[in-house]
């Protein structure tokens, strides 16, 4: 590991001033199973590390029937994985954390930094964009909100610039009639990156589609939302045939690329299978 500057500042203005003056040489630290591993690899250089721990109101959680979840940059994956709120109000997120990394990884990484780090196969990211998830992100005295499907720009890339903090996550609540999945495709059950990830939460009545938010994981540059596939079953019942149709549509949206997990093709044929069986979970089937 090459040597670096260490900062711990007490409060996001006097970190966010520090990321501003330092520039694109400085690096967060929050739960640091990416960072570390990757300087000690020498796959990152960072000059300057800006440790956020110390900065109060960040393990902020709070969940309640009206406004939602929200929780801070410093919650760990585990603590997600575990919350009942989570477990009864939002199953494809919590089972999304579920899958991610081994539980030693799951009870040091933050959910924020699993973000951040804007993977295109990253587990957290398609229920967040599909549950309509935002980030609160602090910059010189001031706090702006950023819808996470407009966060990634490509990957390992996002909007943020030097000064930016992410604080935190808030996600509307849900409604007595939504429904939601995720399902991850890999070559081994745990411990593995996706080979292809399909979110889904929708509002469904009777068998009808009147609102729905797809996610795709790790066929595109960024997660991306499914928007044609979106339109096509809005305020439709959903059968047998639209479901056919709602696949093939997801499978066109996608441009996967092949690599040693699995080959283009393969990642396309999976978005159909995968869309058409998170559908299904959502509307009340067991996963």
């Amino acid at each position: 590991m090459k040597p670096f500057e260490y900062y711990e500042p007490a409060t996001l203005a006097e970190a966010s001033e520090l990321l501003r003056r330092l520039g694109k040489d400085a690096s967060i630290i929050a739960g640091g199973t990416d960072l570390l591993v990757e300087l000690k690899e020498d796959l990152r250089s960072a000059h300057h590390i800006v440790n956020i721990k110390k900065i109060p109101g960040l393990t902020d959680f709070a969940y309640d029937p009206a406004n939602g979840l929200r929780f801070g940059a410093l919650v760990t994956v585990r603590e997600i994985e575990t919350s009942p709120a989570v477990n009864g109000n939002y199953p494809n997120l919590a089972k999304a954390v579920s899958l991610l990394g081994s539980i030693q990884v799951r009870n040091r990484a933050t959910v924020v930094g699993n973000i951040c780090r804007a993977s295109p196969s990253a587990d957290t990211i398609p229920p967040l964009i599909a549950d309509g998830a935002s980030l609160s992100v602090y910059s010189g005295g001031t706090e702006r909100s950023i819808p996470l499907d407009e966060f990634f720009t490509g990957p390992g890339r996002t909007v943020l610039v030097p000064g930016d903090i992410v604080t935190g996550i808030s996600m509307p609540a849900p409604r007595p009639t939504s429904g939601r999945a995720y399902i991850k495709h890999g070559r081994r059950k745990a411990m593995e990156l996706a080979t292809v990830g399909v979110a889904v939460s929708m509002e469904h009545v009777a068998g009808q589609c009147s609102d729905i938010r797809i996610a795709l994981g790790a066929v595109a540059p960024t997660v991306i939302r499914a928007r044609r596939t979106e339109d096509l079953l809005r305020g439709r019942m959903i059968d047998a045939a639209l479901l056919a149709e709602a696949a093939e549509s997801a499978m066109q949206e996608a441009t996967p690329i092949g690599n040693v997990r699995a080959s283009a093709a393969y990642r396309r044929d999976m978005v159909g299978v995968l869309t058409r069986r998170a559908i299904g979970y959502a509307m009340g089937g067991v996963q």
